[in-house]
């Protein structure tokens, strides 16, 4: 028993010395790890003025004043899409669901499915969505410039989408 009590009191003062003198200690709790519990983050079906068809937005995280972007899955019922639109610190998708669609003004499509990985560079005009026959989630992570991740623009044609 007395080395159970002996062993917790080291415990307890080298805890005390270590943490104590932790830069985290001295910072205060604002410089401590965030937490964003998955009901504290706001779930929204997309708006028609920027999406085509049935699209879900689940918000991650948002950006802060270290870290200049924020994250989300999205998540494209067949045949729904993005309007075209740019991001000014560009954006990072990881598709962990499904088939979906890339599209540049250029007029090229790419097809893009569970595990792939596109980085769409700043003030690039482009859209993405699930295929006509797929539904398709991807995580996005998006940089913030100015206040600003995201330009929306006028939406994507049928045309535009099936590449014709």
């Amino acid at each position: 028993m007395k080395t159970l009590i002996l062993m917790v009191g080291i415990s307890m003062l080298f805890a005390a010395v270590v943490y104590g003198n932790s830069d985290n200690a001295k910072k205060g709790e604002s410089d401590m790890q965030t937490i964003y519990p998955v009901e504290s983050q706001k779930s929204f079906k997309g708006p028609e003025e920027w999406f085509t068809g049935d699209v879900q937005v689940k918000m991650l995280f948002p950006a802060n004043d270290t870290a200049h972007f924020g994250g989300a899955y999205v998540t494209f019922q067949p045949g729904a899409r993005t309007a075209w639109h740019l991001h000014p610190a560009g954006q990072h998708m990881i598709v962990t669901a499904g088939v979906g669609l890339t599209g540049t003004r250029d007029g090229k499509i790419v097809t893009i499915k569970t595990g792939d990985a596109v980085w769409c560079p700043p003030d690039i005009d482009h859209w993405h969505g699930a295929t006509p026959d797929s539904a398709m989630t991807h995580l996005v992570i998006t940089g913030d410039l100015d206040g600003k991740n995201v330009v929306w623009k006028e939406k994507v044609t049928d045309e535009q989408y099936l590449g014709k």
